[in-house]
């Protein structure tokens, strides 16, 4: 009998920013090898980055970018891993999974190899319920259920747009975690899902990411890091404030908990803190910001969400400092260079 084939092979792109060799892809050969990859190159576009034979693959590096999107390639990061989000904006598949080059294949307490990429698909197929929370956590994976109390009327769920997965070995800690704790490693193992409650935030971790793109694509802006800024390794967490606010508003889930994988190496807490530090006094003013950000009725779609939201960052953290007044601007011409390569579809 013919082997199954692997699931979404043609409605999935894998999204790896990199600034090196993708000898990391040999390990995840036995998963990743049906599906197209897209490689997003950082830093210097005249340097080859190596792939592996044998994968189905497209590369863009900053030359391609700056080609591709004119004046508007300000809005994509420079020196900086939310460079991935271009990837995001060039695909043309409905699901996306992103990976770091230093994340590998975990293995589960049994021994068994993890299969990413299969998890994240299941926790994008099968519904979110974040309007009342089910104390078995995902009700729609296998030998789970929603528990008695549980309302009927929203045993239905709502579309899953974001599956957020977690990490085994070296956690993503900020730079004055890392430093009080250097030889902290994260060995537990949780086999469960949750769906993120409707008006609660998270930390997103880009390293493991899942999503939708027709549901949520356009709102996973990684914003302005890297070269340049003020500011960095606040790419994902803001990309994940952003579209939590408008999953919320627009009745879309999101889910975190498995798949794990491997992630490999520690990156430097002092080039971490230099990178951070403004972010760590700003987070106290940003987060009280997206828990208090309300959209009105008439943003119905993710662009008119984000459009709406990009204005609210401009009249209120502004204010904060002139960086995010570059940020709205960058968060409005990311939705104009998103609608340049992704025309709406007449209906």
């Amino acid at each position: 009998m013919a082997a199954a084939a692997p699931p979404l092979k043609d409605e999935l792109d894998i999204v790896i920013p990199t600034i090196r060799n993708l000898d990391f892809l040999e390990m995840w050969r036995p998963f990743f090898e049906p599906y197209h990859l897209i490689i997003v190159q950082d830093g210097d576009p005249t340097k080859t980055i190596g792939v592996p034979d044998g994968f189905d693959y497209e590369l863009y590096n900053r030359n391609d970018i700056n080609r591709i999107l004119g004046p508007k390639a300000s809005c994509i990061s420079f020196k900086d891993s939310a460079c991935r989000c271009f990837g995001y904006m060039v695909s043309k598949k409905k699901y996306i999974y992103t990976i770091d080059d230093d994340c590998f294949v975990a293995n589960d307490p049994s021994g068994k190899q993890i299969n990413a990429l299969e998890q994240h698909i299941k926790n994008l197929l099968c519904p979110s319920t974040p309007h009342f929370f089910n104390t078995l956590y995902d009700p729609f994976r296998e030998g789970s259920d929603f528990v008695r109390g549980y309302p009927f009327s929203l045993r239905e769920g709502v579309p899953t747009a974001v599956s957020h997965g977690l990490w085994l070995n070296i956690p993503d800690y900020d730079a004055p975690t890392q430093l009080v704790k250097p030889r902290e490693r994260n060995s537990t193992y949780v086999n469960a899902v949750l769906t993120i409650p409707k008006g609660t935030l998270f930390p997103m971790c880009g390293m493991n990411l899942g999503f939708d793109r027709e549901l949520i694509g356009p709102a996973m802006y990684f914003g302005l890091m890297g070269d340049g800024q003020p500011i960095g390794r606040y790419d994902d967490m803001w990309a994940g404030w952003c579209i939590k606010v408008i999953c919320d508003h627009l009745g879309l889930g999101v889910k975190t908990g498995l798949p794990y994988i491997w992630h490999s190496k520690a990156s430097n807490p002092f080039v971490n803190l230099r990178k951070e530090y403004k972010g760590i006094f700003w987070q106290e003013e940003i987060i009280p910001f997206f828990q208090n950000a309300t959209l009105s009725k008439d943003s119905t779609t993710v662009q008119k969400c984000y459009i709406e939201l990009a204005k609210q960052v401009k009249d209120k953290l502004g204010k904060i400092d002139p960086y995010f007044l570059k940020l709205a601007d960058a968060m409005e011409t990311w939705i104009e260079a998103w609608d340049d390569l992704n025309p709406p579809t007449a209906k």
